[in-house]
């Protein structure tokens, strides 16, 4: 059975089928990335895909494939996002029950969205392993049909009809950079892209701190992480798919590793040149981008999705404006007496800086003639810039000295 599924026949077929329930992603030029990396790059954002994700891809394909008595027992599937949207709504288009169990540490929100596609949530378990654990349960339990969220050669194949369309789009395609957690979307990918044009490389990309494929790939053998450790929560998988693992191994010509810190920078990137949300585990791939050792290549990015709640991408921000020198905190010393404070902020306005909070302490030392310290948080255009303010300050006498920024 698994030497027929991943046929050109098989991703056409699931081309037509996931047409009923998908938008279509239009590839996305960027005119920033290329310039940044010396390739002509564009953007496929699945993450203005229905669900928010590539997911429904996968499940609504899987589902289409059932029999009619397969559907009618109910469905089920242990996901902590986007697979457990992209199940409840492909389950919603064929009228079937969807049970998804999630962990108990899974946002609100998407427990809610899961619930308003008609599926109903079972929380369980602290990581996706014990929610997983819990489904397969419950699966025997109440004769559930299971659909895994990666490690299956059908949901796979839907996953790859994203090649399909990125092939039609642009023929001359170089090189594909696709996200990994489990492996399904990679292995869709690389095996379609292989079978339509050997040429074409594929490059998967793993979270440093949740690189299950690369070590896989390593040790010539599905390997566990003891652990994994990324913001990246859509990719952070400690056991890559046995299924799958053989035509990764055939097609995916490298992969990559991207750090937590490059995809925060990422976000900003996406929001500030693209106006468009991407979940982290959705901007490995443009993290990527710089370390492709090419030029004038033409490079698809793989935006997998956009589900990210508001807290997360709020701290994500400001996180990337301190990595990115656009906020910082400077601490000087000033003589205790009137007109001090407009002699600095003088100083800072002339530098262009702009000033967003302002502490004034004035029990940093015991002699109080001598010295309170002011805090200064500021808006910066970048390393360049901060640096002109700081020798700004030293010009004129002060001795700042850069604080952890906390916004």
């Amino acid at each position: 059975m698994a030497e027929e599924m991943l046929t050109l026949n098989k991703f056409e077929e699931a081309s037509e089928t996931v047409k009923r329930v998908t938008l279509e992603t239009k590839l996305v030029y960027s005119d920033y990335f290329s310039e940044q990396t010396g390739n002509r790059v564009y953007l496929k954002p699945e993450n203005m895909q229905f669900t928010g994700a590539y997911k429904l891809r996968g499940a609504y394909y899987k589902i289409s494939t059932l029999s009619e008595e397969e559907r009618a027992k109910g469905l089920i599937t242990a996901s902590a996002g986007n697979h457990a949207q992209g199940v409840a709504y492909a389950a919603k288009c064929y009228g079937a029950k969807a049970v998804i169990v999630m962990p108990t540490t899974t946002p609100l929100i998407k427990v809610n969205r899961t619930k308003n596609y008609g599926a109903e949530v079972v929380l369980s378990g602290d990581v996706y392993d014990e929610a997983c654990a819990r489904a397969y349960e419950l699966a025997e339990e109440h004769g559930y049909t299971f659909i895994h969220p990666f490690d299956d050669l059908t949901v796979a194949t839907g996953q790859g009809t994203i090649a399909m369309e990125i092939i039609k789009e642009l023929p001359l395609v170089d090189y594909i950079l696709v996200p990994i957690g489990g492996g399904g979307l990679a292995t869709g990918v690389s095996t379609l892209a292989k079978l339509l044009n050997p040429k074409i490389q594929v490059i998967g990309v793993e979270p440093a701190g949740a690189n299950c494929m690369q070590e896989s790939m390593k040790n010539g053998k599905v390997t566990t992480l003891p652990s994994v450790n990324t913001i990246a929560d859509g990719t952070a998988v400690k056991t890559p798919g046995t299924l799958l693992f053989p035509y990764l191994q055939k097609n995916l010509d490298d992969i990559i590793t991207v750090d937590d810190e490059e995809l925060v920078v990422a976000f900003l990137d996406m929001v500030e040149n693209h106006k468009m949300v991407v979940e982290n585990s959705g901007l490995l791939t443009v993290a990527a981008l710089k370390h492709l050792n090419v030029t004038g290549k033409k490079i698809v990015s793989i935006l997998s999705g956009g589900n990210m709640d508001v807290i997360t991408m709020s701290s994500v921000v400001q996180q990337g404006l301190i990595l990115r020198d656009r906020i910082f905190t400077v601490s000087v010393l000033l003589p205790d007496k009137p007109g001090e404070l407009t002699r600095v902020s003088s100083v800072i306005a002339e530098a262009n800086g702009n000033v967003i909070k302002l502490e004034h302490n004035q029990f940093v030392s015991i002699n109080r003639n001598a010295a309170v310290e002011l805090r200064i948080t500021l808006e910066a255009f970048g390393t360049e810039h901060k640096r002109e303010i700081m020798e700004a300050l030293e010009k004129n006498g002060y001795k700042p000295k850069l604080v952890r920024t906390n916004i």
